[in-house]
């Protein structure tokens, strides 16, 4: 007899399928009319059908239901989906996009990103008790970098599409992909500093009750270890900068070129087919958060780097165009529902108010989310953007810069990460108690706190822009060809004939506008020339 079986797998197949055909039924009213994105309403849905309300989607039932597992989940979802994610936003990128920007790229990864983790460092301090100094540079670091999900959706979507340079684009989507993998250094340098501190008691316990617990956390690399800033300098710039930085950017560069070399030898052999060549940064970012992973480096940096390496002489992105490349997008769409409604179920709600625990309120967190949202980026933008003249032009782009450096998914990444290097609470002392009783709370509240106030931000900004009249960017026209009547047109896009549309401001393009393809000559390709040539590889 057929038996109802409401099992876990079931119930989320279940709703995730549901939600992903309830929303693309109005997709182009939510992404290119009411500009949310998916990661809201994905947020949203996640909340109201996870443990606090509906209770459908719950991953600590999940699997056998061993306790703890959530932190494990989250944190391979985490990796899976911001490493895939990776790899297409670094190809997506003009050809040799980090040797023609280096010194954009050096100053937001160095300077901009130091302010950014120091001022949110402050905001911290100012507003949660409990947590020293070392402890909130721990957690100001999971929240420094900006998320590469949801700037990609800030950088490529419909409303930067109308109103946003392409300069400006580029610059925030590929710092976004390359400071996500380059947060590990703050996060360890406060790890090390914490670990190494020179106070009573570290690198040995007083108690013999204790001792076995000591020595299991001392070879894990974890608790007070001693040695003091000497050797923490020692240990941040051995283990972080020359194996987890740098292997990581070889291991991507290597990935990358190689990946990009085979790719088009198979294609002037033939060898392979379009669902293969679409799938490849999809499979190129899955193995190395596997072998990443396995290693004990940077998975995310190696992704973006393997990403620009494969494109890097842009002939990757322009095969993706004659192709009409739409598999990539509907990964990425794919990635953001799935993580974000994810991430909407775990929401850890229960621990956003405990004043006789961690000192943490609902007042306390919402006065962070507005230092955070004012003083951890904006700052570092304006005092450092005129540095930044092609990329940045004036105040106005710098505000629009500065402000939308989201929190997310990269967030979450590094707080779940972070775990692991710190004892399990109540086995640490002070210090690091409270550091593990205030990092989840906080970091999971800041990032709900960006994705509803930066996904309502779009809108708004959007019914400013339309009441004062602002035009939309006619700039770098571009012909797309229709592939149904039935396809709308697209933002900032009007219609060419009836085989074509006349888009502006496309944030895809090969090679910079400034710096033309040239032929064997050493002359520009015209226009016909490189359809013809097009056309060629095609036959």
């Amino acid at each position: 007899m057929p038996k109802l079986d409401v099992s876990e797998l079931n119930t989320v197949l279940g709703v995730f399928g549901a939600f992903i055909l309830l929303y693309g039924i109005i997709s182009v009213k939510i992404k290119a009319h009411w500009f949310l994105g998916e990661a809201l309403p994905a947020v949203a849905i996640g909340v109201l059908l996870g443990p606090i309300a509906a209770n459908f989607i719950d991953s600590a039932r999940w699997g056998s239901a061993a306790d703890g597992q959530t932190s494990a989940i989250t944190l391979g979802m985490a990796r899976v989906v911001i490493g895939v994610q990776l790899v297409i936003a670094g190809f997506q990128l003009p050809k040799k996009y980090q040797q023609l920007r280096w010194k954009e790229m050096a100053i937001c990864l160095l300077p901009i990103m130091t302010i950014m983790w120091l001022c949110t460092t402050l905001c911290l301090m100012a507003t949660i008790p409990n947590i020293s100094l070392l402890a909130a540079l721990v957690i100001g670091s999971c929240v420094t970098c900006t998320d590469p999900i949801l700037s990609q959706a800030i950088a490529k979507g419909p409303f930067a599409d109308k109103f946003v340079a392409r300069d400006l684009r580029e610059i925030i989507s590929s710092e976004a992909g390359a400071n996500d993998g380059f947060g590990f250094p703050f996060l360890m340098l406060a790890t090390y500093l914490i670990r190494h501190a020179d106070i009573p008691g570290a690198g040995k316990e007083a108690h013999a009750d204790r001792a076995v617990g000591l020595l299991a956390r001392a070879s894990e690399g974890v608790g007070r270890l001693g040695g003091g800033v000497g050797v923490a300098m020692r240990e941040w710039f051995v283990e972080t900068w020359l194996y987890i930085v740098l292997m990581s950017v070889a291991i991507g560069a290597l990935v990358g070129f190689a990946s990009g070399w085979a790719l088009k030898f198979a294609l002037r052999k033939k060898w392979v087919d379009s669902e293969s060549y679409l799938l490849y940064p999809t499979a190129i970012g899955l193995w190395l958060v596997g072998i990443c992973g396995m290693l004990g480096t940077d998975d995310l940096l190696a992704c973006f780097v393997a990403g620009n390496a494969m494109n890097w002489d842009g002939e990757y992105l322009r095969e993706t165009e004659d192709r009409h490349d739409e598999v990539n997008s509907c990964m990425d769409v794919l990635l953001n529902f799935g993580g974000f409604m994810y991430i909407g179920s775990i929401i850890p709600w229960s621990e956003f108010h405990q004043p006789d625990i961690t000192g943490i309120t609902y007042g306390r967190l919402i006065g962070l989310g507005v230092l955070v949202l004012i003083f951890r980026r904006i700052p570092a933008i304006f005092m450092t953007y005129k540095l930044m003249p092609k990329v940045c032009k004036d105040w106005k782009e710098a505000l629009f810069m500065g402000y939308f450096g989201p929190i997310g998914i990269g967030a979450v990444f590094y707080v779940e990460h972070s775990r692991h290097l710190f004892p399990e609470l109540g086995q640490g002392d002070a210090e690091e108690t409270a550091l593990v009783r205030a990092m989840i709370p906080v970091v999971y509240w800041l990032v709900l706190f960006s994705i509803v106030v930066h996904g309502l931000s779009i809108p708004a900004l959007n019914a400013v822009y339309r009441f004062y009249g602002v035009k939309p960017i006619t700039e770098d026209a571009t012909e797309l060809r229709r592939m149904s009547m039935r396809v709308p047109t697209p933002v900032n896009a009007t219609v060419g004939d009836s085989q074509t549309f006349i888009a502006y401001n496309r944030f895809s393009r090969p090679v910079f506008s400034d710096l033309p393809p040239v032929g064997g000559n050493g002359y520009p390709i015209d226009e016909k020339t490189r359809i013809e040539r097009r056309y060629s590889r095609m036959v």
